[in-house]
């Protein structure tokens, strides 16, 4: 029986999940879904077009509670948590979505109502997309620091001593914010950080 396209990205997720992206490969995906190579490359010529089928995937319920009418707050808001929570669900999930350009109804779907609630606000169609760009970076940015930071694990936390030693020694107002730095409170960061976003969209827009 001819294997899949989705059998192939279903497999491929968990394939990542086990090893990580960097133990993502063609070879290894063939021989987990016991077929040949000819019969993978057949669906994806290679790994970035595999990448690509695995970001659309992503953001398949992203943003579905959402249209260009809902305001522009609550669609930015709204947004980035969803986007978030959907590179948090696999290992390395916001490096498999980070470079890709994904031209496909989920991205444009995404991509469209956030412009739009934009647009409604008075934010011309230039300020409106790289608004919404911004907030994806954004989300990206800070999950991919999130997944690395506890993926490190003991790692980490032998760094986080070398960080404080080195700024208590040298760098007093790093030395400051150490905690903060540290912290794992990855829920209250992400919030702090949208607000800043938030304000910053604000006060782009025309006034009322």
């Amino acid at each position: 029986m001819r294997i899949q396209r989705e059998q192939v990205v279903r497999a491929a997720w968990t394939l990542l999940d086990e090893a990580g992206l960097e133990g993502l490969t063609m070879r290894l995906l063939a021989k987990a879904l016991s077929i040949q190579a000819p019969s993978l490359y057949w669906h994806f010529p290679g790994k970035q077009a595999l990448l690509d089928a695995m970001a659309d995937t992503l953001i398949q319920d992203v943003a579905r509670t959402l249209t260009a009418d809902s305001p522009w707050e609550t669609v930015v808001r709204t947004l980035a948590g969803d986007l978030r929570r959907a590179f948090l669900q696999h290992r390395d999930g916001a490096r498999v979505y980070a470079g890709t350009f994904v031209v496909s109804e989920h991205t444009l779907r995404v991509s469209d109502t956030v412009i739009g609630s934009l647009g409604r606000a008075g934010l011309g169609p230039r300020e409106a997309g790289w608004a919404a760009f911004t907030v994806l970076d954004y989300v990206l940015g800070f999950t991919i620091e999130e997944q690395g930071f506890t993926a490190q694990g003991a790692e980490t936390a032998e760094r986080a001593g070398a960080l404080r030693e080195l700024a208590s020694a040298r760098y007093p107002h790093a030395a400051g914010a150490v905690d903060a730095i540290l912290d794992h409170d990855f829920d209250r960061r992400f919030d702090f950080g949208l607000e800043l976003l938030v304000v910053g969209i604000r006060a782009r827009l025309p006034a009322p």
